[in-house]
């Protein structure tokens, strides 16, 4: 068995662990949300934190690298967006959503543990770099488009709502924060002492391991609801209309391999728990997401390892 594919069932292992500790009820849903809070903001910020303030970037082209994968999840998006609504009849709203699974990769609970065990400490840092920027456009993709979609006949655009509802989303997420605080705190020159790092280094070395359990445990609550076909398109889209197409573009634009190899990879990550986050906030699509993101999540154990030998053997 190649390190690799080990590595992959070692992920994805432990995402099962957490899904049968609760299907069989022996950890209660408000656990659940327990650790997935205790995850998101306090352990992954902390090890996004971490990084920022030792990551050396030298030759990892954020902004081909940006541009590769972003213009990849522009068309990712629309193709998601039109099949809700031209193959399934859907409105527009959910049509949003629909875009949104299709193009929102779980780069956070999946896409750190997993870049940490497939490329090591650099392939996270590079995947740092999509980190900072990822969730943002994708929120603020999705808060315009609702806005658009949403309004009635008539009715102004409402930038100023739209701005406050961006930035408050923004800076209240715990990621956000670590990354800017671990900037920040780079930027100036400031060395941490030795007890805070220890701190940091205690809480940050288990943020992996608990974000899979944690996402596994998210996956039982959020389950398989109606409009199975529809989630299962949405999860095909984005397990392989996604990554082909940023393959594509990473080649067009010259990436180097190690950063082509996490562009492809964070791509071929399923939708994880923010595309239906986004869709309970506007209250459309949630069985939408919830069953790309549980199909997909499932289906990504075969088809990531695809991708990661595929373009394994286009970037060397």
């Amino acid at each position: 068995m190649s390190s690799v594919v080990e590595t992959v069932l070692f992920v994805f292992g432990l995402v099962a662990a957490g899904y049968l500790a609760g299907v069989t009820n022996y950890l209660r849903v408000e656990v659940g949300d327990a650790v997935a809070e205790f995850a998101v903001g306090v352990a992954l910020p902390l090890l996004l934190f971490r990084t920022m303030l030792g990551a050396d970037f030298h030759g990892a082209a954020p902004w081909a690298f940006w541009g590769a994968y972003f213009s990849a999840a522009v068309v990712t998006w629309a193709a998601g967006q039109i099949l809700i609504v031209k193959g399934f009849g859907r409105d527009a709203r959910a049509g949003v959503v629909g875009g949104v699974t299709a193009a929102f990769s779980n780069i956070a609970l999946l896409g750190i543990p997993f870049m940490l065990g497939v490329y090591g400490q650099e392939g996270f840092e590079t995947l740092s770099l999509l980190l900072s920027v990822h969730l943002p456009i994708m929120i603020a993709a999705s808060i315009l488009l609702f806005e658009i979609v949403g309004r009635e006949d008539g009715e102004k655009f409402r930038l100023g709502l739209l701005l406050r509802a961006f930035l408050r989303r923004m800076f209240t997420n715990p990621l956000i924060i670590g990354i800017l605080a671990g900037l920040l705190i780079r930027i100036s020159g400031l060395q941490l002492p030795g007890l805070v790092n220890r701190l940091v280094d205690a809480v940050a070395d288990v943020a992996a391991p608990v974000a899979l359990f944690t996402l596994g445990l998210s996956l039982r609550k959020y389950g398989i609801a109606r409009n199975v076909k529809a989630g299962t398109a949405l999860a095909l889209i984005k397990l392989f209309l996604m990554p082909a197409l940023v393959l594509g573009t990473a080649w067009l634009f010259g990436l180097p391999p190690l950063t082509a190899k996490v562009a492809v990879a964070a791509a071929s990550l399923p939708a994880g728990v923010n595309s239906y986050l986004i869709a309970t906030q506007f209250g459309t699509g949630q069985a939408l997401a919830s069953n790309g993101m549980t199909i997909g999540t499932a289906m990504a154990v075969i088809t990531t390892t695809m991708w990661l030998a595929i373009a394994q053997a286009v970037f060397g």
